[in-house]
């Protein structure tokens, strides 16, 4: 951390105003000097407390407010910290901040200032931070609970119970290693012991490593809309997000680029694509490029939706859609989901179709995902164990065992991370 880690700073942590209340939090040395300042007095800590806040600089009267004085470490940062439920109004708070911002030593909070500082403080890890951020990012139902999982620290404690026995392992490994002569060690029943303990690990980690991808929760199941010109795709997905968000026309290669669209169904997330028609020749150089991107969307597909022929289906879970039932040209002898986005003709089929797929690609009810840096770190972590649990030499394991904590102490942000943290914290609000 910077040298601005010692700074006391404060910041509005509520919504953006007009509000009922108006929460502003100052964390730091400095914290309870500033709530004394403009109170005149220091609370009981952690007992609301109601006050008249006054300008420190000429005690002009600013607002009667709650007070919360949190001493740390116990706090949420580990830091001193004070909370100011003020009304909320603009001009309220306007009046408030400027008057901190006016002590010396005190300064406005940067994005996620706050959240990182309990992490410098061993109040949070690098995971329960990850989740936060998803939380505070969450749309739907699935992603507040799976992110809230993960911010409660149900993936933190699971680390911590692997590290402990990473522990164990190795002090056993070393006792073997350095008393193996002593007859007092049974090298044999140790070593046993070890590769037992070993393999138990490996298999709790590597249920984690096929856990399903937190940017696919966050982002949406990816479902492709494909098949050839003029099949309905378009229409299609209209009536899947409920607007016109794609161009309608019996003109065939009329879609020329993938259309992506977001949609909550269900409380689950979708990200929708409508891709051009699919079709062997075309003379038109733009149309040719969008069915190579056609091509790409459906390699990268969670689900498809395919409206075409049933001999062409593109692979062999696609959702095979016998589209437009309700024109009077044959439909009803194709095979595949009898669908009309125009009447409503099995549409309600399809959602639950849908729904049913993602449900399996998702995490359930008390799971949590993992992002691409913890799968990533939960990978090499299980790569060391397995090499561990491969050979019986003991300096290897023991070797192999460290490299474990190592990918633990990566995993939760307690060495190499400083960059990532940058990147992660900056992408907080300034309350947090």
């Amino acid at each position: 951390m910077s040298e601005g880690q010692q700074d006391t700073i404060f910041a509005l942590s509520s919504g953006t105003p007009p509000a009922g209340i108006a929460v502003i939090r100052i964390s730091g040395a400095g914290a309870g000097q500033a709530l004394a300042a403009m109170a005149r007095r220091l609370p009981p800590p952690r007992m609301a407390s109601l006050a008249l806040l006054r300008d420190p600089r000429d005690g002009s009267p600013l607002d009667r407010a709650l007070l919360l004085w949190l001493p740390g470490p116990n706090s949420v940062t580990g830091e001193d910290m004070a909370e100011l439920h003020c009304h909320g109004g603009r001009a309220v708070v306007a009046a408030v901040e400027d008057a901190l911002g006016a002590m010396p030593d005190l300064r406005r909070a940067q994005p996620g200032e706050f959240t990182r500082r309990a992490f410098a403080h061993g109040r949070m890890d690098l995971n329960a931070v990850e989740g936060l951020s998803d939380l505070l990012a969450a749309e739907t139902q699935s992603q507040r609970r799976a992110a809230l999982l993960m911010a409660e620290g149900h993936f933190s404690h699971r680390i911590e119970g692997w590290r402990g026995s990473l522990l164990d392992l190795s002090a056993m490994a070393e006792a073997a290693l350095d008393f193996s002569d002593e007859d007092d060690v049974p090298d044999a029943a140790i070593e046993a012991r070890i590769g037992e303990g070993i393999a138990a690990i490996a298999r709790d980690v590597a249920a984690i490593v096929a856990a399903p991808a937190a940017e696919r929760l966050r982002d949406g199941v990816r479902v492709v809309l494909a098949g050839p010109p003029n099949a309905g795709k378009s229409t299609l997905l209209n009536a899947l997000v409920g607007r016109d968000a794609a161009i309608v026309s019996d003109i065939a290669g009329t879609t020329r680029d993938r259309i992506e669209v977001p949609a909550a169904i269900g409380g689950t997330a979708f990200l929708f694509t409508d891709t051009a028609g699919l079709r062997d020749e075309t003379g038109d150089a733009i149309e040719a490029i969008g069915i190579d991107r056609a091509r790409a969307a459906l390699d990268a597909a969670d689900i498809i939706l395919w409206l075409g022929d049933a001999a062409d289906l593109p692979r062999a879970d696609a959702i095979l859609i016998a589209a437009q039932s309700d024109r009077d040209w044959g439909v009803a002898a194709r095979p595949g989901l009898r669908l009309s986005a125009r009447s409503g003709e099995g549409m309600e089929a399809l959602l639950v179709l849908l729904c049913e797929r993602a449900a399996a690609l998702l995490p359930g009810e008390g799971d949590y995902a993992l992002h691409a840096r913890q799968r990533q770190r939960v990978g090499q972590l299980h790569d060391h164990l397995a090499a561990a649990g491969m050979t019986q030499d003991l300096l290897v394991i023991a070797e192999e065992l460290r490299l474990a904590r190592s990918a633990i102490d990566a995993l939760t942000g307690q060495a190499g991370t400083e960059d990532m943290l940058d990147r992660l914290f900056s992408g907080f609000c300034i309350g947090k």
